[in-house]
């Protein structure tokens, strides 16, 4: 029995999948099996199941799981110390972002960590926070960051940062001239959103909610899939929005688009860390979490509300 045994055994038990566990694991579905087999034959137990569509474990591999969790976790504590001393020289981390984070903070941020950890590859995968969240429960991600909490039950989501939502204006709009706005006023102009599952949206809804204002209620114009989109749109007159000042933060410097306050209205959220509770972890992922907390790191970017 060794460590890579154990290692398939528990991403096969948690998956019920030797096909995703073999993704997880970056390893062919023959070599997980083969790990597998050659764990019950050193066992002389059956440790798993086998169905049509997934596996289940067995008595005997129902009382395998706890230890060999405990097992591979104190292990992984020994490993994680050593690739500290040696500067973790190598090893990958896959990072899910929504479009927010995605595009305008952690390319930054994983420059900064590659230079502190140069043999560390990381890969950013970058979509709706919905998508993100989806991504870490399905174990296609080693963390994610999202726009809004997911709250869903395996999952663990802590507050990272807090971002300012802005509602920005065509450069010509008459309410470009004012300096603020009514709750009211949002009725009478066409709004442009993200599509449905953007972590924006889903913040626009719940403060506007929180108002009894709700999205139907309002002059609907197109819905983008990007934020770049939805400032380039407001560019060109086509309707008003609300977006982080960290994607508005050059047009507005421009002046291509203006941003007006709306009394009443609290636009601060937070951006959450999300991980899959029962994720093995690994050594970069907690350096890389650790370092994207530090507080000195964080106040160098301008506009972050910590």
């Amino acid at each position: 029995m060794n460590f890579k045994q154990l290692e398939a055994f528990l991403w096969v038990a948690e998956l019920q999948s030797f096909t995703k566990a073999a993704r997880q694991l970056y390893m062919s579905q023959p070599a997980v099996s083969f790990q597998i087999k050659a764990l019950e034959e050193d066992l002389q137990v059956a440790l798993f199941q086998r169905g049509d569509k997934k596996v289940i474990l067995t008595e005997a591999g129902r009382l395998l799981y706890p230890e060999a969790k405990l097992m591979l976790r104190q292990y992984l504590k020994i490993k994680a110390g050593l690739d500290d001393l040696k500067g973790l020289k190598t090893g990958h981390l896959v990072v899910g972002a929504s479009t927010i984070p995605g595009e305008y903070l952690l390319p930054l941020l994983i420059g900064g960590f590659k230079d502190k950890y140069p043999g560390i590859h990381i890969s950013l995968k970058v979509s709706g926070s919905g998508q993100v969240g989806r991504w870490v429960r399905e174990r296609e991600i080693d963390l994610g960051i999202t726009g809004f909490a997911v709250n869903e039950s395996g999952m663990e989501c802590t507050p990272w940062l807090k971002d300012n939502l802005a509602l920005i204006v065509p450069a010509a709009h008459p309410w470009a001239l004012r300096q603020s706005v009514s709750l009211a006023d949002l009725k009478k102009e066409l709004i442009i959103l993200r599509e449905p599952g953007s972590g924006t949206r889903c913040t626009i809804e719940q403060k506007l909610a929180e108002n009894n204002i709700y999205l139907e209620q309002l002059p609907r114009g197109m819905e983008l899939g990007s934020t770049r989109a939805v400032v380039t749109a407001v560019e060109a007159g086509l309707g008003i929005s609300f977006v982080s000042r960290f994607a508005v933060k050059e047009a507005l410097e421009l002046q291509l688009v203006k941003e007006v306050q709306v009394n009443g209205l609290n636009l601060n959220r937070f951006l959450y860390v999300v991980k899959h509770s029962h994720s093995v972890g690994g050594f970069a992922v907690e350096a890389f979490t650790s370092y994207i907390n530090e507080k000195e790191l964080i106040r160098s970017f301008p506009g972050l509300m910590v």
